[in-house]
């Protein structure tokens, strides 16, 4: 079954072909870039084009952010409390490489 708007997608698309809208446009006429994943090379672009990192480089600035603020921190209740955080940080970025 086609998806409910797929006329009014279809119309937009010949009207903006009728008005050039896709003439001229950037790498026109050039292969697409190669890439490792090509199944999902739209998700991986807009993905990047949105700044969206990969979750294990996510935890490393996360613990690297944290372990900044335990080398400042003099509480021992708080540095209890980021060190516990810490090692579950760690726990997840073990268990983001294995699954990767």
């Amino acid at each position: 079954m086609d998806h409910p708007l797929i006329d009014l997608i279809n119309a937009r698309i010949r009207k903006a072909e009728e008005e050039g809208a896709f003439e001229n446009l950037p790498g026109a006429g050039k292969p697409l870039p190669p890439s490792d994943d090509p199944e999902n090379v739209v998700l991986n672009r807009i993905l990047k084009d949105n700044g969206a990192v990969p979750e294990a480089v996510s935890l490393m600035r996360e613990m690297a952010r944290l372990r900044e603020e335990l080398r400042e921190t003099a509480d021992r209740s708080e540095r209890r409390r980021m060190m516990t955080e810490l090692s579950m940080l760690e726990a997840r970025l073990d268990r983001a490489r294995r699954d990767r």
